[in-house]
């Protein structure tokens, strides 16, 4: 077989930054005592823009929701701010003990891994009872699961199980006890989880130091059901400037913005690079200088470390702007928390033929084709920047060549390979090319090959080279059919006459 050439470059390459509008943003946020009204504030702060950002969430975990009014007005305002995309949905709400949590989502981006049936009343998914609430030595409030899958992805990979919590306030032994109580029927419930799912617990934890008991049991050993800190930013956050960055409560009050009750945590899968997975640079340190460090997406939104100890910063706010700053501040009604939110690439999808036909060759000739393989991840939904890259590597089957080694392709663009097929002996083959990548759905892509090796005196294609080869080349000579040159030369003259008499007398 000839050596096998490599015939790769980009192709459909497109560079978008990342925004709000694309990638997967996830959002928890504790919204203070929360029944209704405060629409204008509300869509201010979700989906006003300052220097180009906004919060504009595609997962929204929602804590001190006091009412089903409360819950679907949240509902109505997330699709009929002017800003939005209008194609958010809920699960159902769940009016226990205390206040509750809420979750939103959009249609567009996320699905329910358990739909709703017909008889369900509300038309909205159903959460999963974890950690029952009104318990004095355990959750004063209801702890429900929400599995959530990424919108034209299959595989289990893709799942994601939300756990949005508002763990015991204060800082007691009991109050400490009682959190531990329900962080380990959290983790318990994680462990249990399909081994391919991921998870994330966001919201108020009331936590003041990763030294407490109930954040060791959710962030340590062993790792089944364990999740991290995706800014690596353990330590006493209370009343601490060292935090000042990654503070979220309290906006408001009297006294200031001093503790990082709100986090988002997620487990391994979340963390480690590839498929769905945080855009970040876990294991680094959250900036202690600059509230936009570039190592992460993560951020308090809101808090551009100029409010340590006091109410959260208006005028002049680096972060959201005065507009939106206040906004934040009007929502936490005397009292309250910033929401925190960070960002996730979707795994990559591989696109290509499903066939490549080499069409028809002569015996000793080279066969080449040209096989485009790229990026199919759907950049109008999550943007460029928010797709994971592919990697993928050929195979052949006998009888064909590809390019060997790894080969990567960014969202919306490829490469082009060339393949080779055998031209030794005449005859038609068929084979199989294996392109092995990362997509999750599609690990293995099987593309169809074919073509056809002919002898060149074989003039009628029959598969014997015979008198009837020789009939038909006369007649068409004779008549000056193109067919008939031979040496392709481009005129039908002597010279092919004599090219296929000698190609006729020596057979294949």
């Amino acid at each position: 077989m000839p050596r096998m050439k490599s015939l790769v470059f980009a192709v459909l390459v497109s560079a978008v930054a990342c925004s709000a509008s694309g990638q997967l943003r996830v959002v928890a946020w504790n919204i203070s005592n929360y029944a209704g009204g405060r629409e204008a504030d509300f869509k201010t702060a979700v989906y006003a823009t300052f220097e180009g950002r906004s919060l504009s969430p595609d997962i929204l975990m929602v804590q001190e929701v006091t009412s089903l009014t409360g819950a679907t007005s949240l509902l109505t305002f997330l699709n009929s701010a002017s800003a939005s995309p209008g194609d958010w949905s809920m699960f159902t709400f769940v009016n226990g003990p205390d206040t509750d949590n809420s979750v939103y989502f959009r249609t567009s981006k996320i699905r329910p891994v358990n739909p709703p049936g017909p008889t369900d009343p509300d038309g909205f998914p159903d959460p999963i009872l974890v950690v029952p609430g009104g318990n004095t030595s355990g959750a004063p409030r209801h702890v429900h699961r929400y599995d959530v899958r990424l919108v034209g992805y299959d595989d289990e990979s893709t799942v994601i199980s939300l756990y949005p919590v508002h763990m015991k306030a204060g800082s007691s032994s009991t109050d400490q006890a009682r959190r531990l109580d329900e962080a380990t029927k959290i983790r318990a419930d994680m462990a249990a989880l399909p081994s391919a799912w991921n998870f994330a617990i966001g919201g108020d934890f009331n936590i003041q130091s990763s030294s407490q008991a109930a954040y060791q049991k959710l962030i340590g050993l062993p790792a089944e059901g364990r999740v991290f800190d995706p800014i690596s930013t353990p330590g006493s956050w209370n009343n601490n400037g060292a935090f000042r960055f990654v503070h979220t409560q309290d906006p408001v009050g009297a006294g200031g913005m001093d503790d990082r009750h709100d986090q988002i945590l997620v487990s391994a899968g979340l963390v480690n690079g590839s498929g769905i997975h945080y855009i970040g640079s876990f294991g680094t340190p959250y900036s202690t200088t600059a509230w936009n460090d570039p190592n992460h997406s993560y951020r308090s939104y809101g808090n551009d470390g100029t409010s340590f100890d006091v109410a959260l910063t208006i005028a002049g706010n680096q972060m959201v702007g005065p507009a939106i700053a206040q906004a934040l501040v009007n929502l936490c009604a005397g009292a309250g928390h910033l929401p925190v939110l960070m960002d996730f690439r979707v795994p990559a999808r591989v696109g290509s033929p499903s066939s490549v036909d080499f069409g028809d060759v002569y015996v000793g000739e080279a066969a080449w084709a040209v096989l485009s393989v790229f990026n199919a991840g759907d950049v109008s939904v999550w943007n460029a920047q928010g797709i994971e890259t592919l990697a993928y590597t050929l195979s052949a089957s006998a009888g064909f060549g590809a390019p060997g080694g790894g080969f990567t392709g960014p969202a919306g663009g490829g490469n082009l390979h060339a393949l080779s097929m055998e031209t030794t002996e005449p005859g038609e083959f068929s084979g199989d090319l294996v392109i092995s990548s990362n997509d999750p759905d599609q690990p293995t892509r099987i593309v169809t090959l074919s073509g056809r090796v002919w002898c060149r005196a074989d003039f009628d294609r029959s598969g014997f080279t015979d008198v009837e080869d020789y009939t038909a080349f006369v007649l068409a000579f004779e008549e000056g059919d193109d067919s008939a040159d031979f040496d392709g030369s481009g005129f039908v003259d002597i010279e092919d006459f004599s090219a296929f008499v000698l190609a006729f007398e020596g057979g294949c």
